[in-house]
């Protein structure tokens, strides 16, 4: 690929761990937006994205539309368009053919994947997190709250919180997984995973935690089925 195509983090076999607080804002086109690139592949700028973003008070974008789908989930401060005002805890998944003039009055933060999500016919999501009681799990110490699933499509999100993870034993992805931790923090063999740690579970991956701190984590599985 030439260098405007090149990827990052674009190969899917490999587990990744990316500690996304100690990594260095860079500007975006759209003025006072910043953001952290986890991955990207395609062109800079219309590429499959993930991405934690930064609006400034006052920052805004001009109205565009979403190829292939955007999926946000807002980890502080409020998000806003012309459709609603989403406060942290917020997530929203906008299908393609969805389009808005995004802006952030007083300023936000945000966890953003783009052009993931093909099919004209998948449901706009916005749900308030926060207002969700959590359901129990079939696994030990472990809740959740589901964020997206729609047939026929293999991608499915939700919330966990790990009351204490080291009784949950291993965990399999066998479709593999994206992980960003929320709150909190969990250890296993290979590090430790303090809060807005994004990791990569390949596919036929697995994690198995040691640590007994709770933690509230984003989970995604199914997706690497639309990526490049």
């Amino acid at each position: 690929m030439s260098g405007e195509e090149a990827s990052l983090n674009g190969d899917l076999s490999q587990r990744l761990v990316v500690d996304t607080a100690a990594m260095e804002w860079t500007p975006s086109p759209g003025g006072h937006v910043l953001r952290k690139r986890l991955h990207r592949v395609g062109p800079p700028e219309s590429g499959q994205v993930t991405s934690v973003v930064q609006y400034q008070p006052g920052a805004s974008f001009p109205e565009h539309n979403h190829p292939e789908g955007e999926e946000i989930l807002v980890l502080d401060g409020v998000f806003s368009d012309e459709h609603g005002d989403w406060p942290a805890g917020t997530y929203l998944l906008n299908p393609e053919g969805f389009s808005h003039a995004p802006l952030s009055r007083e300023g936000c933060l945000l966890f953003v994947k783009l052009r993931q999500y093909p099919g004209t016919d998948r449901e706009h999501v916005a749900i308030q997190t926060n207002s969700q009681s959590w359901r129990p799990s079939v696994r030990k110490t472990v809740s959740w709250k589901k964020l997206y699933a729609q047939e026929p499509y293999a991608d499915f999100s939700r919330l966990e919180l790990w009351e204490s993870p080291g009784e949950m034993g291993q965990v399999n992805f066998p479709q593999g997984a994206e992980i960003l931790v929320l709150e909190g923090s969990f250890s296993d063999v290979d590090g430790h995973y303090p809060t807005h740690t994004w990791l990569r579970i390949p596919r036929g991956g697995s994690i198995a935690p040691i640590s007994d701190a709770p933690c509230e984590l984003f989970i995604k599985e199914g997706g690497f089925n639309y990526m490049r």
